[in-house]
């Protein structure tokens, strides 16, 4: 048998691949086991009275070559791992990680099959849709002074976009729990995760005991697509502006993402003003 060397060892067969997730959790256990670090786990309903920045996304996507029980399953894993995640306080010097908070997703605990991307495909997978509620707590912690400690990208172009383009909408990669996203509370006070759901939309807010000195704000430049042989990739670079409240000045501008992203959706749903030849 021929294996190709361009190949990784998961990718050759579902079998070899199931390996190495269960390889990558055996893993991350371990690490976690011997970790020294404090991991959030305290919740609270009262909120910490000061909202250091909000975010919503929409839950239910529509459109060509979305499959619309898929999006109706995602809506529910959402609202199930955010029920455990909502009201965490995470205290100074303490990690928030997604895995820890939620745990295991399964058919037991109520998760059903959702979109999930698997080596650059998307299929269904129990717990799918999840990285939806992971970029938006990515959003959050972006507008603000926390430390992000773990972080996994995956395409930028699930779907096209609806209205006005948002930097950072899409690409957060989350996967038990070996591909996991983390962030510290790097600052001297507690800091809050709220997250609930209606019908369509996932709704977060960050809050604190207090507010802090800065804002951040998310910036794009140059974004278009490219065709690369047979391909479409959403092309763009993404920075952080960190902005002093009390003279709105910019006192950092930090590239966060060079973005190269394969196109996942219906290239016919490519605005063509958008394409760069």
């Amino acid at each position: 048998m021929l294996f190709n060397k361009n190949k990784n060892f998961c990718d050759i067969n579902p079998f070899f691949y199931s390996i190495s997730v269960y390889k990558g959790i055996f893993i991350r256990n371990i690490k976690d086991f011997f970790s020294k670090e404090k991991f959030a786990k305290y919740k609270q309903e009262d909120k910490l009275p000061n909202i250091v920045y909000e975010y919503n996304s929409t839950i239910i996507k529509k459109g060509k070559g979305i499959d619309p029980e898929t999006q109706i399953n995602k809506a529910v894993n959402i609202k199930l791992a955010s029920s455990k995640i909502t009201g965490i306080i995470i205290h100074p010097g303490e990690i928030f990680s997604f895995w820890r908070t939620i745990g295991v997703v399964n058919k037991r605990k109520g998760y059903k099959e959702g979109r999930v991307i698997r080596q650059d495909k998307l299929v269904k997978g129990t717990g799918g849709g999840l990285c939806n509620l992971a970029n938006t707590i990515n959003n959050l912690i972006l507008h603000s002074p926390l430390e992000i400690v773990e972080f996994h990208k995956h395409s930028d172009a699930l779907a096209c976009d609806i209205g006005h383009r948002v930097p950072m909408a899409n690409g957060t990669s989350v996967s038990y729990n070996y591909i996991d996203y983390r962030f510290k509370n790097n600052t001297n006070q507690d800091i809050q995760l709220i997250l609930w759901c209606d019908d369509s939309k996932l709704y977060g807010e960050l809050r604190s005991e207090n507010e802090f000195p800065y804002d951040y704000e998310l910036i794009e430049e140059g974004h278009h697509f490219e065709k690369e042989n047979d391909q479409y990739y959403r092309v763009s670079k993404i920075y952080r502006n960190k902005i002093e409240k009390s003279t709105h000045d910019i006192l950092e501008k930090e590239l966060i993402w060079d973005n190269h992203s394969l196109v996942m959706f219906d290239y016919d749903l490519i605005p063509k003003e958008e394409i760069k030849t």
